[in-house]
């Protein structure tokens, strides 16, 4: 898999935290990260710095100021695969195309209604077992959707 055939999109992340650690991911998987404006905290060097992301520079996260300006170039980037809990299929169930798109929504909210709506096809979702647990952290599904991307193409040869 090379890079340019997986990304990874955040829309309208709201902790940077998880952002960085998500970028980090998407750096050892190889993947590009796409960042969907409004984020819920500042790109500015001083505050990434704080943030402890000092690998941060190597991402090289691409900023997009809404949802369709992302969308317009969606269908040059690969099949877009939206996560969301309560998704019809589980992630692994997928059989992920060459070119895929891994969309996450924000923490506190997922994904916006709309999308969930005009995607509805394309929602797959990380099962939950445990009733005890209401939701998995942001970074964690994107290094489970990514790595299951690649172990694909690896077995795929």
């Amino acid at each position: 898999m090379i890079a340019a055939s997986l990304h990874v999109a955040l829309v309208q992340p709201a902790i940077h935290w998880n952002t960085g650690n998500a970028g980090r991911t998407c750096l050892a998987a190889g993947a590009q990260l796409h960042l969907i404006e409004p984020l819920g905290f500042s790109l500015a060097e001083a505050e990434v710095r704080r943030a402890g992301l000092d690998y941060w520079p190597l991402v090289h996260p691409i900023v997009w100021p809404d949802w369709p300006s992302f969308e317009r170039k969606l269908p040059l980037l690969g099949e877009p695969f939206f996560f969301a809990p309560g998704g019809g299929r589980a992630y692994w169930e997928i059989e992920y195309p060459k070119r895929t798109v891994l969309i996450f929504g924000r923490e506190d909210a997922g994904l916006p209604a709309d999308l969930g709506a005009r995607f509805r096809d394309g929602i797959v979702s990380i099962p939950i077992i445990s009733r005890q647990v209401r939701s998995l952290n942001l970074s964690t599904c994107v290094a489970l959707a990514l790595y299951e991307v690649l172990r694909q193409a690896r077995d795929a040869g």
